[in-house]
Formats: C-alpha cells, sequence, structure tokens
C-alpha cells in the first residue's frame, strides 16, 4: 500500500526526495545538484509516493509556479526498484489534483523524448518541437487540468 504525500520544504522526507531525484535523474546523466537551486525551491510544491509498510519514499515531483495561471511540473522520479508499478500515473494524478487545490489551471512539463509517451496517455499534449538542454532532447508538454 501507497500513499501520495506533500513534502515541507528543508524537511528531513524534503532531503530523501533530493537524493531520490538526484540518484534516478541527475547521477545517470553525470549532472549535479547544485545547493545554488535550493532557495528558489522553497516556492515549490513537493509532491512524494510513500510505501506504507516501512515508509520509504518511493517517488516524487516538484510543482513550480510560472504564473497565476500555470504551474510546471519537474524531476518526476521514481525508485528503479518500483518503477513500472504505476507509481509514476499515481503522482502525475496528485500533481494535477494538488495543482488544481492550489489554483492553477494548466501544467507544463519539459519531458524527455523516452517518456512522452507516457505523458500523452495521461493527457498531456506536446508543444512546438523537441529541443536540446545540458545534451538532452526535450518536448514541452502541457494539460490543460
Amino acid at each position: 500500500m501507497r500513499k501520495m504525500i506533500d513534502i515541507e520544504f528543508g524537511s528531513s522526507r524534503y532531503n530523501e526526495l533530493v537524493e531520490l531525484r538526484y540518484k534516478i535523474l541527475l547521477e545517470p546523466l553525470g549532472l549535479k545538484f547544485l545547493d545554488s537551486f535550493r532557495p528558489e525551491e522553497a516556492k515549490y510544491l513537493h509532491l512524494g509516493c510513500v510505501e506504507s509498510l516501512d515508509n520509504r519514499l518511493v517517488g516524487g515531483l516538484i510543482l513550480a509556479p510560472v504564473d497565476d495561471e500555470t504551474i510546471r511540473m519537474m524531476q518526476v522520479a521514481v525508485d528503479t526498484i518500483y518503477q513500472g508499478e504505476g507509481i509514476g500515473r499515481e503522482l502525475v494524478k496528485y500533481a494535477e489534483k494538488r495543482a488544481k487545490e492550489a489554483g492553477y489551471s494548466k501544467i507544463v512539463m519539459h519531458a524527455m523524448l523516452s517518456v512522452v509517451g507516457f505523458y500523452e496517455s495521461l493527457g498531456f499534449q506536446h508543444k512546438g518541437d523537441a529541443f536540446e538542454e545540458q545534451g538532452i532532447t526535450f518536448m514541452k508538454m502541457v494539460k490543460e487540468l
């Protein structure tokens, strides 16, 4: 059994989320988590998925406000041990719920090409052409809430 949670910036659970994001998203690409970004993250919503049995954080993401109507979903990460079990799908649905509750009407994101199909299956649509950042190709995706 798993539960979706909000994670308080600066908490020990937040530090777990930073570690998970690093391990899953940055380390395989040879990138570092820059502590200089931490103050920015204080303004974001941090969401996680916790395994009820051992209270382990198994997935998480960030929602960063863009403007009064739009929020950006970033750094969706699921522990490799748990990938393929629907956690990413649950996290995105929870993020949509939390974004609506916070008054946003649109979620945007930059999805790596390898996961565009996953987000399309959740109702996201790609906008514009693929683009590159730090050697990684992304597609801008949007979903009206």
